[in-house]
Parts: structure tokens; C-alpha cells; sequence
């Protein structure tokens, strides 16, 4: 086979090691989507993503996204990165600021921003919608949640694409300090078709004003660096709360921390109430895949 383009990046990272990890296979028109997984599951990175030409007229490019166990409709640290690979991979024209990006989602508005020599790309999110969790989810949830110290917003399943269980804490030294029961949040997600469970609280510091953890058990993927679909649906949550931290309606949320990897990711929730996400994107390995 033909070697392929393969770019690894960092996304929602202001230097390399930061952030979340993303791998991208440029020409991904050349896997079978059964090779596109296997693949996902030998790199083995929370995600990994294949840019193909769109199939739907006012898109720009489309990205199929994987887990190493599952296909997702959407994601956002991986949108992120799409878009940043299109521009450095010259897969759209040169100096474009608005794309569209097409995925199992639909289609999504992307905006480019620069800062200096910085590639800064926004991405809206699917609008997020509360879900009901379905019968068995009370005590799922109750096991999962027993020694959270718990906020003042409901727990919720919430869904953009991704579906994910939003637990607000008290306060940002126990989203810090929590010790999650993985068992029991990979028994409740896995019940709940949920790719996991992001726990949330102010933290009005440090240039960010969120403190964020994402925890993937089902997916093998204890604990997730920086989750822009969690954060996506936060946003949302705390729009329809009229809880917003930030000005504006535009906040920063801090993830990865505790695992070495301090990400930041902007959300901006516009006057329509559409979230965006955005963030810094550092290409780390650039090279060829022979699958």
C-alpha cells in the first residue's frame, strides 16, 4: 500500500504535551471503515480521525471519527483538529477563515481565527439537548455519584452527538480532588449508551473559569485529557441555567490537569444559543502510515 499522510497533533494545547492528543490519517478515503477502526485501536489515542472529500455540496471536508472501540457522530477536540489539519494538509484553499466541516453529526460551521502566526479554529457544536436516562439509571447513577460532593444543578444526561452524564460539584477543589468509581461510571455509561461522565465546577483563576474532568471507563479511557464535546454540553447546560461563568457569554474552560496534560478550551455561547469550541492546536508528529 501506498504510504498516507499522518498527522498527531495536540489539541487545546498551548505546547506540545498539553492538551489531548489526536491522530489524523489525511487521505482517509483509502480505509475501509473496518481498517479505520482497527487503526483507531492500534494507535490507541482517545480518538483518531480520517479526512475524506465531502460528500454534501457546501461542505469543505468531511472527517469520520473513532475511539479505539467505537465510531462517534461527533467530537470536539477532534473537530478541533480537523480543521486545523484541512488548512496545514492545504486540503481547502488557502486564507478560507469559514468552513464547513460534515460528519455523522451534520453539517457544522467552523471559524478560523489567527493570533499572530497561531491557527485558532471554532467549531459549533451540535446543539446539546437534556435526555432521559431510562429506567435503570437512578441507582446507576446514585452508585456512580455516591461520594461526589455534589452542586447545586441536577445530574443529567445530556447529548450533542456524543451523550454524556454532567455532574456539577460544589466547588473546583472537589472536581480536583474526586477519586471516581470507574466500575460504577462504566456500568452507568454503558447502560445509558453514554461515553462517559464530566463533572464540573466555577474556578475563576489562572485564565480559565471552569474546572473540568472527563472519565471514558467503558471506552478504556479511564480519565480523558481535554473533552470538547463534555465541555460543548456544559456550556449548554449552564446557558439554559443562566449560570454562564465568563463575560459575555464566552468563558475558558480548564481539563487535564490532574493528568499532566493542562488544556484549555474556549466556549463561547452565541445570541442564538449555539455553543462553539474552540482552542490552540500543536502539530507534534508529522509522517506516513503504511495499513
Amino acid at each position: 500500500m501506498m504510504p498516507l499522510r499522518y498527522l498527531q497533533m495536540d489539541v487545546f494545547a498551548d505546547r506540545p504535551g498539553a492538551g489531548n492528543p489526536l491522530g489524523a490519517v489525511i487521505e482517509g478515503e483509502r480505509f475501509a471503515p473496518s481498517q479505520m477502526q482497527a487503526f483507531a485501536a492500534w494507535t490507541n489515542l482517545s480518538e483518531t480521525i480520517f479526512l475524506l472529500p465531502p460528500t454534501a455540496p457546501e461542505a469543505d471536508y468531511r472527517v469520520r471519527i473513532f475511539t479505539p472501540r467505537q465510531e462517534l457522530p461527533f467530537a470536539g477536540h477532534p473537530s478541533v483538529g480537523a480543521a486545523w489539519a484541512v488548512i496545514d494538509a492545504e486540503l481547502v484553499s488557502p486564507g478560507k477563515t469559514r468552513l464547513v466541516q460534515e460528519c455523522a453529526a451534520g453539517l457544522l460551521p467552523v471559524e478560523i481565527g489567527y493570533d499572530g502566526e497561531r491557527r485558532l479554529p471554532n467549531v459549533r457544536a451540535p446543539r446539546a439537548r437534556r435526555i432521559g436516562g431510562g429506567e435503570l439509571a437512578s441507582a446507576l447513577l446514585d452508585a456512580a455519584t455516591r461520594h461526589m460532593k455534589a452542586g447545586v444543578l441536577e445530574h443529567a444526561l445530556w447529548e450533542n452527538g456524543p451523550r454524556w452524564w454532567l455532574i456539577e460539584l460544589a466547588d473546583a477543589e472537589a472536581v480536583r480532588m474526586l477519586q471516581p468509581d470507574l466500575a460504577a461510571i462504566a456500568a452507568l455509561t454503558e447502560a445509558t449508551g453514554a461515553v462517559g461522565l464530566a463533572v464540573h465546577a466555577p474556578e475563576d483563576r489562572e485564565g480559565h473559569h471552569l474546572a473540568v474532568r472527563a472519565f471514558c471507563p467503558a471506552d478504556n479511557i479511564p480519565e480523558d485529557p481535554v473533552t470538547g464535546s463534555a465541555q460543548a454540553s456544559i456550556g449548554a447546560r449552564l446557558a439554559a441555567a443562566d449560570r454562564l461563568p465568563g463575560r459575555d457569554g464566552t468563558y475558558i474552560g480548564s481539563q487535564g490537569r490532574e493528568l499532566g496534560r493542562d488544556g484549555r478550551v474556549s466556549v463561547r455561547v452565541d445570541a442564538m444559543g449555539e455553543v462553539w469550541i474552540g482552542g490552540e492546536v500543536q502539530p507534534v508528529i508529522r509522517g506516513t502510515v503504511a495499513w
